[in-house]
């Protein structure tokens, strides 16, 4: 298996993966991260899906981005955007549709499953070094256009993904705060794991 091949089945399985966990948060009831209490509170105030929230916020964002960053458009982040927003969709309408937990240590043991295997998908999937997300692209323009560091500029849009997702009515709650606070250290913690396990850069240096 070639280098690209992997960087491939990295990209789009680490999406799939990813998209699994975010629809767990936001049917374990609790709440789930910012950005999908925001599209979760759109999804439900008209007829468009999760998926489609996704997509169209994250179009908005690829050009806010450049605004703000003052360059062009990354319009190939489209095809994250478009692929996480499907593969939500499936989760949610095809596979947890009506699916309900009846108490609190079962919404709790969802809802930390989910934190860890959104982790564990966007380690995977940040291996193949393809288009971001435009949420990151927010938190890199912001930091080099105020010139704070990264917590800042995180902190920054989080808040601001928050007090839309408030005034929607959103999904906020403990979800929201175990998200916020643990995606980034478990990310931190995957991520070499899982280079180690993919080794596509040694693989592209073998067959050079």
């Amino acid at each position: 298996m070639n280098a690209f091949t992997i960087r491939v089945l990295s990209y789009v399985g680490g999406l799939f993966i990813v998209s699994f966990g975010i629809s767990l948060t936001i049917i374990s009831g609790l709440g789930t991260g910012a950005w999908d209490a925001l599209n979760v509170g759109l999804a439900n105030m008209t007829t468009y899906t999760v998926g489609n929230w996704v997509i169209f916020i994250g179009i908005a964002l690829i050009f806010l981005n450049a605004l703000l960053a003052k360059a062009k458009p990354e319009l190939y982040s489209i095809v994250t955007i478009f692929v996480l927003g499907y593969f939500i969709d499936f989760w949610l309408l095809y596979i947890f549709s009506n699916t309900f937990f009846a108490t609190f240590l079962l919404q709790l043991i969802v809802l930390c499953l989910g934190i860890v295997i959104i982790a564990f998908g966007a380690s995977i999937y940040l291996q193949a070094k393809f288009a971001r997300i435009p949420v990151d692209g927010l938190m890199l323009a912001i930091k080099d256009l105020l010139k704070v560091n990264f917590l800042i500029a995180k902190t920054i849009t989080e808040l601001l993904a928050l007090s839309i997702a408030f005034f929607v009515g959103g999904p906020i709650g403990l979800g929201t705060i175990l998200v916020t606070v643990l995606i980034g250290p478990m990310i931190q913690w995957f991520y070499p794991r899982v280079e180690k396990k993919i080794q596509w850069e040694k693989v592209k240096n073998e067959h050079s």
